[in-house]
């Protein structure tokens, strides 16, 4: 189940997933740490013949600096689930991947915006599961795919 983040504190929620800047800085609270799981949407695996198992586990930590833009780094690990890639058996694969984004209050196109008050790491994290996926996955390291000559 997804959580709203709070500053440094974490609280359940069945929907959210923000960062309130607007109450941060009111604090004085210009950093803070963050830790939830996500359900990732249907149809988020990219990997043919195969699935995100559960939900992602995302960790990280964020910056708010003098400009209200907002640097987020955060951590998504998952495992993909399906059929090996080369031979189709069963296959199993932990993803872990880092990232780093920055949240803007005005669209400049290369980066995320937000309102100036809460950002939504929905999209970021969305983002960050499809970009992290392997293009394939395997069953062994040295798998050699589908034995042609066994009969």
């Amino acid at each position: 189940m997804p959580f709203c983040i709070v500053g440094r504190n974490i609280r359940q929620s069945t929907f959210v997933m923000k960062i309130q800047v607007q109450k941060q800085i009111a604090l004085k609270r210009y950093t803070g740490d963050f830790e939830f799981q996500f359900e990732p949407p249907e149809g988020a695996c990219l990997v043919p013949l195969c699935r995100i198992e559960g939900a992602v586990n995302v960790s990280g930590n964020y910056e708010i600096y003098d400009d209200d833009s907002v640097g987020v780094n955060f951590t998504v690990e998952y495992i993909i689930c399906g059929q090996c890639s080369y031979c189709l058996n069963d296959a199993r694969q932990t993803v872990k991947q880092d990232f780093e984004v920055l949240f803007v209050t005005e669209d400049d196109e290369d980066n995320y915006t937000y309102d100036g008050r809460v950002i939504d790491l929905t999209t970021a994290v969305t983002d960050a599961i499809l970009f992290s996926q392997p293009n394939l996955i395997l069953c062994k390291e040295d798998c050699s795919g589908i034995d042609v000559n066994n009969n």
